[in-house]
């Protein structure tokens, strides 16, 4: 772009913002990350210290949680690729009844926290007070339960039902995209439907499968909630909990940081071969053969499987999002788990108390909207001026700032937690550790690169002649940017908002390894409330934090499709 009138004025703004680009992610990402590193790898005194890395990593816990990352992650990946694939298939190339609702609800999962999906499963299939275990054990006089959630299989299953969005989404846009001719040819030369779509389908969306069975394999190999909630009663730790259990029971001591790193650094390097790896398979030029939709694309007709598919689908809605939400809605309407669900036990006291009575669950609600409001408005700000740089300046390094904004969201979040807590507890003279401003830094780098995508995104739609004709006028720089950039680039920046708000409210990843007694959000209240026994109460904010979030992305839902008609 060029910004040709006032050259010295122009050159000087130009570098100015990219000044304050590159130092907000260096201070706020790049530093918190080298950190890890630098803890993991090197002493006090700077020496290089490979022998405590060793150590580190020869601990049977610590080989055992990466085991176990290993196992989850890779049953949760092949079991949400099959299932995500399948309805993908389903709903955009057979003619599956109602297949725009089916649609909808298969993308449910992916705005709800599986934290909560597995506190909702824990209290249906723990081993002695599950609901549903109960039921089979007194209807068939059983002595062991049905299925005991607490275990590998447990944690990948449920795992499973909030992963799979990854695959389908990205399935669902390939096969919309896929030029059918070769379908279509085959059809007609006599070929079945089985035979089309396991020669021809499935081969051209491979690298769609692929790169969504990839990000879930990132997604599971550095998931908190789900194996939290679920594993850690029975032994089972993946790496994300062991660096929690570590740092918790130490109370944040030299020795369980460091370790804490070691195990982070472990995260870092398994994420960076996924992503390299996906970057690899997308990368694969005889893939190309899927490009733009030139017609629609016959439906495979499914004849007398219509209804069977059909019901299948709906059991499958049925059981894995509204019966595990409607659970967490009844358990907080009990006076104490493990009552029935009958009129007269159930009533709205708990919802009364945790929202006016009790001060730990008013201030994590406080305290989870007041920082998903922060974090998104500081984020929307800062990505559109990032943004700008990238997409619009010719200014050199602006590439390392797309590298350093886009990072945080290859990172695990505890990765950025253990980051920020090493960046921001005195190191560099500044101590906010156990305060809520931690937990806003760890947001803010945490979704910078949610803020990037969307203002870039809007950017990209506005012509450079638009700002060049004010300048031509006499606009200064800082006129041009107010006056024409921000106000067409608005849709991009509240999608933007939204996008870092509503993620932040269910945030759980982050929050608990950065929390004080003070300084709880939702997700941290939801998990100590179960851990102490406080079950009814636990499900009473989940429910609360389930309607804050529906509530949010139905307002996205219709802003989205406002923007759209406009």
């Amino acid at each position: 772009m060029s910004f040709s009138l006032k050259k010295g004025e122009t050159f000087g703004t130009a570098q100015i913002i990219l000044f304050l680009s590159i130092a907000i992610l260096v201070i706020v990402v790049a530093v918190p990350v080298l950190l890890i590193f630098a803890n993991a790898f090197w002493d006090n005194n700077g020496n290089f210290n490979l022998h405590d890395v060793m150590n580190v990593l020869r601990e049977p816990d610590t080989y055992q949680a990466l085991l176990n990352s290993v196992i989850i992650a890779s049953g949760t990946t092949i079991g949400s690729t099959t299932i995500g694939t399948f309805f993908a298939w389903l709903v955009t190339r057979t003619d599956l009844p109602c297949k725009k609702f089916m649609k909808a609800m298969f993308l449910v999962p992916f705005m709800l926290p599986s934290f909560i999906g597995a506190l909702a499963w824990k209290m249906l299939l723990s081993p002695r007070a599950g609901y549903i275990n109960r039921f089979f054990m007194d209807i068939f006089n059983l002595d062991e339960p049905f299925f005991n959630i607490y275990s590998y299989l447990g944690i990948v299953l449920v795992e499973i039902m909030y992963l799979f969005p990854f695959v389908f989404i990205q399935v669902c846009g390939a096969l919309e995209r896929m030029d059918p001719t070769l379908e279509e040819s085959a059809r007609i030369s006599g070929a079945g439907l089985g035979t089309i779509t396991r020669k021809i389908t499935i081969p051209l969306v491979l690298p769609s499968i692929l790169s969504g069975a990839l990000l879930i394999m990132l997604y599971s190999m550095a998931h908190f909630g789900t194996v939290a909630v679920l594993g850690i009663e029975n032994g089972i730790y993946n790496i994300p909990t062991l660096i929690y259990e570590r740092i918790h029971q130490s109370a944040g001591s030299f020795e369980s940081i460091r370790t804490g790193t070691v195990l982070a650094s472990v995260l870092v390097v398994s994420a960076a071969f996924i992503i390299w790896m996906q970057n690899k398979i997308l990368s694969k030029g005889h893939f190309q053969i899927i490009a733009g939709k030139s017609f629609r694309p016959m439906e495979l007709k499914l004849r007398g499987l219509r209804i069977p598919l059909l019901v299948a689908c709906c059991t499958y809605i049925a059981i894995t999002i509204v019966l595990p939400t409607a659970v967490i809605f009844l358990v907080g309407a009990l006076p104490t788990y493990g009552m029935p669900f009958t009129w007269e036990n159930l009533s709205l006291e708990n919802y009364k108390f945790i929202l006016f009575d009790n001060q730990l669950t008013k201030d994590a609600i406080f305290n989870s909207v007041s920082l998903g409001l922060s974090a998104a408005l500081i984020t929307m700000f800062t990505g559109v001026m990032i943004s700008y740089v990238i997409v619009k300046m010719k200014v050199r390094g602006k590439g390392v700032l797309e590298f350093l904004g886009m990072l945080p969201f290859s990172v695990p979040g505890s990765v950025i937690a253990l980051g920020v807590i090493l960046a921001w507890s005195g190191k560099f003279g500044i101590n906010i550790y156990n305060t809520v401003w931690i937990i806003l830094l760890a947001y803010i780098a945490r979704y910078m690169a949610f803020s990037l995508k969307a203002n870039s995104a809007a950017l990209e739609q506005v012509h450079d002649s638009l700002v060049e004709a004010a300048r031509a006028c006499g606009a200064t720089m800082w006129q041009a940017l107010k006056d024409i950039v921000l106000p067409l680039v608005r849709p991009g920046m509240l999608a933007a908002f939204f996008l870092i708000f509503l993620p932040s409210l269910r945030e759980l990843t982050v929050s608990i390894m950065l929390y004080a007694p003070t300084t709880r959000t939702i997700g941290v209240a939801i998990y100590t409330l179960n851990e102490d026994g406080e079950t009814v109460v636990s499900a009473a904010l989940a429910g609360v934090a389930l309607v804050l979030i529906i509530t949010g992305q139905s307002i996205i839902n219709r802003f989205i499709a406002r923007t759209t008609k406009g």
